[in-house]
């Protein structure tokens, strides 16, 4: 079975950060492109956030881009997201995904 355990979630102020980790079994982890969806709260929607393929290809919202970063560590088969200057507006569940498999999501919240 493939397993994603999404860790790091919290209640920050705006502009606060927060580093969100997921960690991958199941899965042959360095091959495998990673990454970070979020729900918005109140809704079912998923929007890519970032993601990161095992050539270590990056891709950002236009949203997020300049301050998120997703990075990846093989070794100890763990996604990364660091996300800086979190805004009022971009709270929700933060999921990892790997391939076509989803985590149950951590919750971030941005409370001004």
């Amino acid at each position: 079975q493939v397993d994603l355990m999404e860790s790091g979630g919290g209640s920050v102020h705006p502009g606060g950060s927060l580093t969100l980790s997921c960690a991958a079994s199941g899965i042959s982890f360095a091959g495998a492109t990673m990454g970070w969806y979020r729900q918005a709260p109140g809704n079912q929607r998923r929007d890519m956030v970032a993601s990161i393929k095992s050539g270590t290809t990056i891709n950002y919202s236009d949203s997020v881009n300049g301050r998120f970063t997703i990075s990846r560590d093989n070794a100890k088969n763990i996604v990364y997201l660091e996300m800086n200057d979190l805004k009022p507006e971009q709270p929700g569940v933060y999921h990892c995904t790997a391939h076509a498999w989803w985590g149950q999501g951590t919750q971030v919240t941005v409370s001004a």
